[in-house]
């Protein structure tokens, strides 16, 4: 019922004159602009502030971790200069890498506290500034140590601390977060496990969180990967438990941005982790900061203009194109169809004189397309027939020669040889002939090549040998009629004619990746690749002799009947001899039609 109404509704629509359709239009537009826009003020009141926040404090994340990060690399780029410049370049047993410390120490100063080059046994190898271990202290029960030993392959950070391990002549309690790695020590030529330890003055990493404006009540906080707090703007209030923070639950959050209720009060919390450390930074919004401003209010009211002056536009270009777009789409339609194009979808859109118009021009382009592909399927037939014209003349010298062969060998009285020379000449002529068809089997294909070899094998005297080979698959499949046999006339005219020694003409048939493959070769005088190259294009400088047809003809005959995959392939080397391949797919003779 609904879909019938639906069809009547369309159906009157398209047929509508251009007033009612814009009267129409315009109450249409107008009723759902005001419900869109309604919907959206509401939506839009509620969600905007909250999204520019939480884009705020992403960007400010980023960078707060793009510096973290940077801050993270120069320590660990200085661990790295430490062990591979020094470290791993010392004999400890008979050298010292104080100089390099103290060097990479004076480099850096701004950012470390002190470095320390411990053995697995906690005993102090090498360590600037700072260089005497307190009494009762055992680096090996520092967390930092244990997670050197028990995961070599990593740099580890730790969390927050007061210097302890060195006594400090200036008396300082200074905050620091170690850097540690499991070293390879040298030591009389062997090697040995070690912990090389750079701590980082803590208040690089305070300031670089310190500096961030997140506006009022806002703030960031840096907790490790299990929500112990490294940074935090009220850091001496959460120790001495006089407010709380909710870090531990914030270490489970992935990156992103996300709404909690917090002690009562409702934030927007916006996660971001420091890579190398798996550390996180955290950013707290309160939502009631966000809700007092109302600045979007006024963007707001300028985005209603511009939304009603947007729908009046849209609405005027819908009318438009309405009859525009489909006589365009029609227009590039006969565009492309003069361009050559065959395959057109034609546009049936718009109004009713436009569709009929188009339906119009979709059944002209039809029919011209069946003419076209007429026409030029009978000129591919004509093609066909004056290539199978032509291959199917007879080289009348070839049949003057033949014939004087016969008269001689009859006034020689060799009758065995004439008889011998006849039956070749009248199976040739009659495998020739065929019965007018243009495709035979390969056994008559080769047979034709046959008597056309024995002739010839007797005119020249023995001049040369000849042997035809067959897979036996090969025998009843398809063959284009006269194709071997233009082949070997110019092996034996190219090839054998000015030969000082004997020659040696091969054929044979096989199948090869399930195609069928026919070679014609001899040990003639050969040519260069190069100029066989050009054989089957029509540019080369050879001149032929025999039948006039040449390789050409017979591999556009493959070609038009079995298309652009298939035809001859010419293989040739200077005194070694000629290869003609011909390449035709596999197709049972008795299977299809008889071209005829």
């Amino acid at each position: 019922m609904l879909g019938s109404i639906k069809k009547k509704i369309i159906g009157y629509y398209r047929k509508a004159s251009f007033k009612y359709i814009i009267s129409i239009s315009f109450t249409i537009v107008a009723v759902i602009g005001m419900i869109v826009v309604g919907g959206a003020l509401y939506l839009r009141f509620i969600n905007s502030t909250e999204e520019m926040v939480s884009k705020n404090n992403k960007s400010i994340l980023e960078q707060v971790n793009l510096n973290l990060d940077a801050y993270l690399r120069k320590m660990m780029k200085i661990s790295d200069t430490i062990y591979y410049r020094a470290i791993k370049k010392t004999d400890l047993s008979t050298e010292s890498i104080d100089k390099e410390m103290d060097l990479i120490y004076e480099a850096n100063k701004d950012y470390l506290i002190s470095i320390s080059l411990f053995s697995n046994y906690g005993e102090v190898i090498a360590s600037y500034p700072l260089q005497q271990l307190k009494n009762n202290i055992d680096p090996r029960e520092n967390e930092w140590f244990k997670s050197a030993i028990n995961r070599r392959e990593n740099l580890h950070f730790s969390t927050p601390h007061v210097q302890n391990l060195f006594y400090d002549p200036n008396y300082k309690y200074t905050w620091v977060v170690s850097l540690s790695r499991a070293v390879e020590l040298t030591e009389s030529g062997k090697i040995n496990g070690g912990v090389l330890l750079v701590d980082m003055n803590f208040s690089g990493i305070e300031q670089i969180c310190k500096n961030v404006d997140m506006g009022k009540n806002a703030y960031v906080y840096l907790i490790d990967r299990d929500g112990e707090i490294i940074y935090h703007p009220r850091q001496q209030l959460i120790y001495s438990n006089l407010i709380k923070e909710n870090n531990y639950e914030a270490a489970k959050y992935e990156d992103g941005n996300y709404i909690e209720n917090f002690q009562g009060n409702k934030r927007s919390v916006t996660v971001k982790t420091v890579g190398y450390t798996g550390w996180k930074i955290v950013a707290i919004s309160p939502m009631a900061n966000i809700t007092e401003d109302y600045y979007q209010i006024r963007i707001f009211a300028i985005f209603i203009m511009l939304f009603g002056i947007f729908i009046l536009i849209s609405l005027n270009m819908f009318v438009s194109s309405r009859i525009a777009n489909p006589i365009k789409e029609l227009e590039k339609s006969v565009n492309e169809f003069e361009n050559g194009v065959v395959s057109l979808n034609i546009s049936e859109k718009g109004s009713y004189e436009i569709q009929h118009l188009g339906k119009a021009i979709k059944s002209m382009v039809k029919q011209m397309n069946i003419l076209m592909k007429n026409v030029m399927n009978e000129q591919e037939e004509k093609r066909k027939s004056e290539l199978n014209a032509l291959q199917a003349q007879i080289n009348p010298h070839f049949l003057y020669n033949t014939l004087d062969s016969i008269i001689w060998m009859i006034e020689n009285e060799n009758y065995d040889g004439a008889i011998i020379m006849v039956t070749a000449l009248a199976r040739f002529f009659r495998i020739s002939l065929s019965k007018g068809k243009n495709v035979i089997t390969v056994r008559d294909e080769l047979e034709h090549a046959r008597n056309y070899l024995t002739i010839q094998n007797i005119r020249y005297k023995n001049k040369f040998t000849y042997d035809i080979k067959a897979e036996e698959n090969t025998l009843n499949l398809a063959s284009i009629k006269l194709i071997i046999q233009p082949l070997i006339e110019n092996a034996i005219y190219h090839g054998m004619e000015y030969m000082s020694g004997d020659g040696d003409i091969m054929v044979q048939a096989y199948i090869k990746n399930n195609d069928l493959y026919i070679d014609i070769i001899d040990n003639g005088l050969g040519m260069p690749q190069e100029v066989a190259d050009k054989l089957l294009i029509g540019e080369s400088n050879i001149q032929k002799k025999g039948s006039g047809i040449g390789l050409r003809n017979v591999h556009e005959r493959i070609k038009l009947y079995f298309g652009e995959n298939y035809g001859l392939e010419v293989y040739s080397e200077p005194d070694e001899g000629t290869t003609i391949s011909v390449h035709m797919p596999c197709i049972d003779y008795y299977s299809i039609k008889e071209e005829k």
